[in-house]
């Protein structure tokens, strides 16, 4: 039982390790396409080869952890894009609780996603729903059912809500200024 236990540990771990190295290489394919561009659909194919052959993680694996950071950063480019309000605000909690180096990663291929969005105008996955046994970059959920407020300062497997124990999440944000 405690083997099971650490076996779902060390996965769970696997994939969150998974997430950040995935922003990481993301953010590098950004930066070494430099005038060239390149798309967040190529990085992140990039990103999902390297994990399988770097990092161990199994086809299946890397493709679910791809998905997560491709929802992640459509979700903050499209709210750059349009909001005009900081990473901060859709990250809806204090910086200084975040990890510098993820954060960091996070906010530049955010940026680039957000250049994406405004250049090729590319729809946005507005998925808006997050669940239970997904892992999410850094930043606050708010449970659909009862309101809960979960808060990552890295990524992490989202659990089920600790109050009403559901397994639906959406990204807390800042309230827009407009209105």
């Amino acid at each position: 039982m405690a083997e099971e236990r650490h076996d779902k540990e060390s996965a769970g771990e696997k994939l969150e390790h998974g997430y950040d190295r995935m922003i990481q290489r993301v953010h590098e394919a950004f930066q070494h396409a430099g005038e060239r561009g390149i798309s967040l659909r190529q990085a992140l194919d990039r990103a999902r080869e390297a994990a399988t052959k770097v990092d161990g993680l199994t086809r299946e694996e890397a493709h679910k952890v791809g998905e997560w950071v491709r929802r992640d950063l459509h979700d903050a480019g499209d709210y750059l894009a349009g909001t005009g309000h900081e990473l901060r605000d859709w990250l809806y909690m204090d910086l200084e609780l975040i990890e510098y180096r993820l954060f960091d990663l996070f906010a530049q291929a955010a940026d680039q996603t957000k250049l994406a969005l405004l250049q090729f105008e590319e729809a946005a996955l507005h998925a808006d729903e997050l669940h239970s046994g997904e892992v999410t970059g850094p930043g606050t959920l708010e449970c659909r059912n009862c309101g809960e407020l979960l808060h990552f300062k890295k990524a992490g497997h989202i659990p089920p809500c600790p109050r009403c124990h559901q397994s639906v999440f959406e990204r807390k944000k800042a309230r827009s200024d407009a209105g």
